[in-house]
Formats: structure tokens, C-alpha cells, sequence
């Protein structure tokens, strides 16, 4: 799928945004390895730390949605703001394995090279239960 027909995706989610106290609209658009978009908005609470970014409101919709492979997210900001998923984002991310971040006005990246080593099931301590 082309990166223009993701970040169009993300566009339109970008207007979904609920954004009252920042007023920084956020859009997210999942492709699923089995070509399916699922998209997200940034949601903002008055209680700040229960909002949700766009990047992982696309990412439990999805695996709400039954899917668990991905090949690339879309990011999209307010109009001439270049973004990069948060820390937060990147690793939820991760534990789906590597995917492509197409970034509005900046090159492709992958998430990999974005949080190079990631937490992940190899870090946890086995305990044999």
C-alpha cells in the first residue's frame, strides 16, 4: 500500500481527535499485514494521564479487532508538525514485532531503528509457573 494512502487514512481519524486542552489533534493509521487499516485518535481527559494516543488507540482497536501482524503506521499531526510516535507508543508498538512509521513530511523510518532494544518477553524472569 502506498504511504500517501495511509497517511490520507490518518488524516481522516486525525479529525476524530478529542483534543480540548491541547488542541494538538493526532491521527493514526494501522496497516494489518492482511491489508486492513484500523485507525486511531488522541483522546485527552481532564485527568491527563488517562488520555490515549492516537498510535495506540490504533493498536488495541486492531487487536480488538482479532489482529496481531503489522506491516506500517501512519502518524499525523496538526498541519506542519512532523511526528514520531512517543516512547510509550513505540514500545505497545514493539511487542508486535518491527513495522514502518510513515511520517508526514519526513522519510520512512522503522520502528526498530526508533527504539533500538526494546523491552520485550526476553527481558521478563521465568520463573518455571
Amino acid at each position: 500500500m502506498p504511504a500517501s494512502e495511509l497517511l490520507e487514512a490518518a488524516r481522516k481519524a486525525r479529525g476524530h481527535a478529542y483534543a480540548p486542552y491541547s488542541n494538538f489533534t493526532v491521527g493514526a493509521a494501522l496497516l494489518t499485514k492482511g491489508g486492513h487499516i484500523v485507525t486511531g485518535a488522541n483522546v485527552e481527559n481532564a485527568s491527563y494521564p488517562v488520555g490515549m494516543c492516537a498510535e495506540r488507540a490504533a493498536l488495541f482497536a486492531a487487536v480488538a479487532q482479532g489482529h496481531r501482524s503489522f506491516d506500517a503506521i501512519a502518524i499525523v499531526g496538526p498541519e506542519g508538525v512532523a511526528l514520531t510516535p512517543c516512547g510509550a507508543c513505540r514500545q505497545a508498538l514493539s511487542e508486535f514485532g518491527d513495522l514502518r512509521v510513515v511520517r508526514e513530511g519526513r522519510d520512512d523510518v522503522a520502528l526498530r531503528d526508533l527504539l533500538p532494544d526494546a523491552f520485550g518477553p526476553r527481558h521478563l524472569a521465568r520463573t518455571g509457573v
